[in-house]
């Protein structure tokens, strides 16, 4: 089984209440994680497949 991991400060995410997973909004091809704490802070994150950056 493969753990989940947010894409901002890469710590696990798997199974974490609070985490979000969504598809990148801008090419739909990456899954993006993202864990509570970087939801809340607005951390951002990077899409690696296009370069989209978020939130924001």
């Amino acid at each position: 089984m493969n753990e989940a991991h947010c894409l901002s400060c890469k710590k696990r995410a798997t199974n974490i209440k609070g985490t979000a997973r969504f598809m990148c909004p801008a090419c739909s091809k990456y899954p993006i994680v993202r864990c509570t704490s970087c939801r809340e802070n607005a951390v951002k994150y990077r899409c690696p497949e296009c370069g989209f950056t978020g939130p924001n």
